[in-house]
């Protein structure tokens, strides 16, 4: 299961690449699971995070993000996945996060998890399913 960047689009895990003003924009003000977020919040998640950018070749502009919260070992929660309304319908988002996955493949993590109210066809396009039992997992604070 590959999915290529399309033409005119390249990956980076380099955190000085990011545009971490926009990345702020982008979710605190477009994403339903990141409005209103402090710009302090969301600076101290990329400090923490393993995050990736997608960027447009010629211009060097931030087209899309993610970021990985892991311990490199076991286990990484996907999060704050967004690409730029502008770059939508061209197979960014769909291959950012296959890249994300090979990106940790290597490491043997045991579960990579997620969370989703609209894009699982997106997820499930790069081998994500839903939780097969979902009683087992339980969660503290906001729901």
């Amino acid at each position: 299961m590959t999915h290529e960047l399309p033409d005119g689009y390249e990956l980076s895990t380099d955190p000085a690449r990011l545009d971490a003003a926009l990345v702020h924009r982008w979710l605190s003000q477009d994403a339903y699971w990141a409005l209103g977020r402090p710009r302090d919040k969301q600076d101290a998640a990329i400090a923490g995070s393993l995050n990736f950018g997608v960027y447009d070749s010629a211009s060097g502009a931030q087209s899309a993000y993610a970021r990985i919260v892991t311990d490199l070992s076991t286990f990484a929660w996907l999060c704050d996945v967004y690409v730029d309304p502008a770059a939508r319908g061209k197979g960014l988002g769909t291959a950012l996060v296959a890249a994300v996955r090979d990106h940790l493949a290597p490491y043997g993590l045991r579960r990579i998890m997620l969370a989703t109210a609209d894009a699982h066809g997106v997820y499930a396009q790069v081998g994500f399913e839903p939780l097969a039992d979902p009683a087992k997992w339980m969660a503290l604070g906001e729901q």
